[in-house]
């Protein structure tokens, strides 16, 4: 009958795939980097885009399931007449004057909401934050250059800028994590995240209201003095695990080993009491490898003897 216990090796086999896949995840796989996220959003955007849609008209950017928390909208506009007459594109408000360069005709704007999730990868990448709290989604304003034809070979991007300290708006009113209430009477302060893991704070224009000079990505965050110890304790946990985890695997590795040696050394023990057993028999058995048994026999034998009685008579001859 067969048994539906796992023996010994299965078990260990089981354990160690459990753990490979623990240690998986302690590395840690998908977008870590902002400018990455950034391309990513890009190529989607130049995949979704239809060239029939209306210049100056806002447009949802469907995204996989793995960016799922992110929302992206994009418009075309002509450059001329963006600087002419300015736009508004969803939290962000572009005056008139604001300046796209280089620009041959028109311009793709992408607008980023990062959601409460994924605007923690600005707050691991850029260690001036520390001391500081995000109290609302970081929100991104980007351009690229956009022609009749939109297509993988001519998408670069291209820079907003203007000469007003407040020439774009970014108004955080309808998200802001934290209400007044909760924040213990701590000012809020206007974040810039710079290329170059730089962060600019400023004040607010107004109520939950930011002004920038060029596109980027930007937050509202508070003094949080606590905020640093508690990500340190995050990132040593998740090393302490880690190796926790692996010191586990190499035990049960060690022991995966060990069982596998005792196995061996058992049956070489069997092989070699059977050998012996064959020898100790009255008829001796030659081995042939350790599978197939010829039995042999002495090669020395008695020499038949013919009874004195049963000679033959000699033979008489006959004279006549």
């Amino acid at each position: 009958m067969g048994s539906n216990h796992l023996s010994p090796t299965s078990m260990i086999l089981v354990h160690l795939l459990s753990l490979s896949s623990i240690l998986v995840l302690c590395e840690g796989q998908g977008i870590k980097s902002t400018r990455l996220l950034d391309l990513v959003i890009r190529d989607y955007t130049f995949k979704s885009f239809n060239k029939f849609f209306k210049t100056g008209t806002p447009y949802n950017i469907n995204l996989p399931s793995n960016l799922t928390g992110i929302t992206v909208y994009t418009s075309r506009y002509r450059c001329g007449s963006l600087k002419r007459y300015g736009a508004k594109i969803n939290e962000f408000h572009l005056k008139v004057g604001v300046d796209v360069h280089p620009c041959i005709e028109r311009v793709l704007i992408v607008t980023q909401n990062l959601g409460n999730n994924w605007s923690n990868i600005y707050y691991d990448n850029y260690d001036a934050l520390l001391g500081y709290q995000l109290v609302s989604p970081v929100l991104g304003l980007l351009a690229y250059n956009s022609g009749d034809d939109i297509d993988f070979n001519t998408q670069f991007q291209v820079k907003i800028r203007s000469f007003q300290n407040d020439g774009i708006e970014i108004n955080f009113s309808n998200y802001t994590t934290n209400g007044s209430s909760t924040l213990d009477g701590r000012i809020k302060m206007c974040a810039t995240f710079e290329g170059d893991g730089k962060v600019k704070l400023e004040k607010e224009v107004a109520p939950n209201v930011c002004g920038a000079t060029s596109h980027g990505h930007f937050g509202l965050v508070v003094q949080s003095p606590l905020l640093p110890i508690k990500k340190k304790m995050r990132g040593w946990t998740l090393a302490f695990g880690c190796s926790v985890g692996a010191a586990i695997a190499v035990f049960l590795v060690g022991l995966l080993l060990i069982a596998m040696f005792v196995k061996v050394k058992k049956k070489a023990r069997l092989e070699e009491l059977e050998r012996r057993a064959y020898e100790e028999e009255a008829l001796e058995v030659s081995m042939v490898g350790h599978v197939i048994r010829v039995h042999t026999a002495s090669a020395t034998r008695t020499a038949p003897r013919i009874e004195q009685n049963l000679r033959p008579p000699r033979s008489v001859s006959l004279i006549d």
